[in-house]
């Protein structure tokens, strides 16, 4: 009966006392085999089931892969140049080694979280955003006691005595194809309270990165081999007493659940005009009537004066797809040898200026790309040997400046492509882009099957073979019936 009893609670099917040895049937034997292969069944199905959920719920880390920069990264250099009665003296630069996607104004903020009890005696180059309790200090006091600082970049006009290389640019960050020799910014930090050693001293932990926004997932700190300095000269070689790394990577999932630009098409042989997909970032709230602004309001002046400039909040003309940015691809003239393509990029969003903007396109016949005006081009081959992909940025002082939303909020630019007789045609949408990305960020594409088609011409063929046969079947019957 003891038996019974610790039986029946682990399983049901052991409800009732085991028969006496020998006295099982083959049909009980069978159903208590079947009933223990149903029971394995489900808790193999439970297991494929959470293995299932654990994936998707981690499937987001996978976001921050990009197939066109797949080596794209922010890293996060700390160089200890050296050691103080307390502490050590470092200078931390930050890497924009992205292809095309570029740190724009408010500029970046850099975070970590000490791993004992330092604090920053001073700065260059850079600041922290507060300065904490530093209450404890008699005399001289830190210029941060905070467990989990927040540094941010000088502006541009600090005076000299308080910039390093490569500082006070606003937080503003280059990517690599555009201007290398503006991808860096660095600080130089005093840090005390902390180890005198390379054995003493700890890695901060918790990096984060906004650039303004969300979007970064920093990992952990890694001591590398010491980075290396030329002097002016390169005749001297110098080093750094002790390196670590952080790599950032970007998710666009990450930085906004909602899409910030959307892509409409159009061409010269065909009348219809595919506007931006319907609520392609977002949709028009009755019950929040300030989340879009009517371009022929009479106070649309005040409105957008109140907002301020570069508000990460965006704050949008109200149109059908709701994005701040919209890319139109015309297919504007066919030659013989070539074929043109107007590319137009509309501001819709009232609180922002973007600053150093980019455009990244695919389309097979970037290969052949013959001229383009009043942009400036680099191809990007993240699978080589094929060029389909192009980056395309402003004119430095001509439009290199999106403007907010108005009558300057847009530039353009046309495309000649020489014609390829083995791959061109207009047919299929072929002459529209496969993707496009604006500030790094993918655009929503219209469906395939609403992409501007080619006139069919066989359909009046058809009609008129249909009507003189019709005619020709009436005619002989006419005459059949007189004879």
């Amino acid at each position: 009966m003891e038996k019974w009893r610790t039986w029946r609670g682990t399983d049901d099917i052991y409800q009732k006392p085991p028969p006496p040895p020998g006295s099982q049937t083959p049909l009980t034997n069978r159903i208590a085999c079947c009933k223990l292969f149903t029971l394995f069944f489900e808790l193999s199905s439970f297991s494929i089931l959470l293995l299932f959920l654990f994936s998707s719920s981690s499937f987001t880390s996978t976001e921050a892969y990009d197939p066109l920069d797949p080596n794209g990264n922010i890293t996060v250099k700390w160089d200890i140049m050296s050691w103080t009665p307390d502490g050590y003296v470092a200078v931390v630069t930050i890497y924009n080694f992205q292809q095309y996607r570029h740190i724009q104004a408010p500029g970046w903020t850099l975070g970590w979280k000490w791993a004992k009890k330092e604090v920053i005696w001073s700065m260059m180059g850079g600041q922290t955003t507060e300065q904490g309790d530093c209450s404890k200090f008699k005399g001289n006091i830190p210029h941060c006691c905070k467990k989990d600082p927040t540094v941010v970049d000088l502006m541009p006009g600090t005076p000299y005595n308080q910039q390093i290389a490569n500082c006070c640019k606003g937080g503003v960050l280059n990517s690599w194809v555009q201007d290398p020799s503006t991808a860096a910014s660095s600080f130089q930090v005093s840090v005390g309270q902390a180890g005198t050693t390379n054995k003493t001293v700890r890695v901060p932990k918790n990096f984060t990165l906004r650039a303004p926004g969300p979007g970064y997932t920093c990992g952990p700190a890694k001591i590398v081999k010491p980075s290396r300095f030329f002097t002016a000269d390169k005749r001297r070689v110098t080093q750094a007493l002790m390196t670590w790394n952080v790599t950032c990577t970007y998710s666009q999932f990450l930085a906004q659940r909602t899409p910030s630009c959307c892509v409409s098409l159009s061409s010269f042989y065909n009348e219809t005009l595919v506007p931006c997909p319907q609520c392609a970032c977002g949709c028009q709230n009755a019950s929040q009537p300030g989340s879009c602004v009517d371009p022929k309001a009479p106070h649309i002046a005040s409105v957008v004066q109140g907002t301020g400039q570069n508000n990460l909040a965006p704050l949008v003309q109200c149109t059908s797809h709701m994005c701040p940015v919209r890319i139109h691809w015309h297919v504007k003239l066919n030659y013989k040898e070539y074929w043109r393509v107007k590319v137009t990029i509309t501001n819709f969003n009232y609180n922002m200026n973007y600053t150093q903007w980019n455009l990244v396109v695919q389309h097979p016949n970037f290969n052949n790309l013959t001229q383009i005006f009043s942009f400036n081009y680099e191809p990007l081959t993240p699978y080589t040997g094929i060029n389909d992909t192009a980056m395309l940025w402003g004119v430095k002082f001509y439009n290199d400046l999106l403007s907010q939303a108005g009558r300057l909020g847009n530039v353009q630019s046309e495309l000649l492509f020489r014609k390829d007789k083995s791959t061109f045609t207009f047919e299929k949408g072929w002459a529209f882009p496969r993707r496009v990305y604006f500030n790094g960020d993918n655009c929503v594409m219209p469906p395939p099957d609403a992409y501007p088609r080619l006139p069919n011409t066989s359909s009046h063929q058809r009609i008129s073979t249909l009507g003189l046969l019709t005619t020709l079947v009436v005619a002989m019957a006419f005459l059949f019936g007189f004879a």
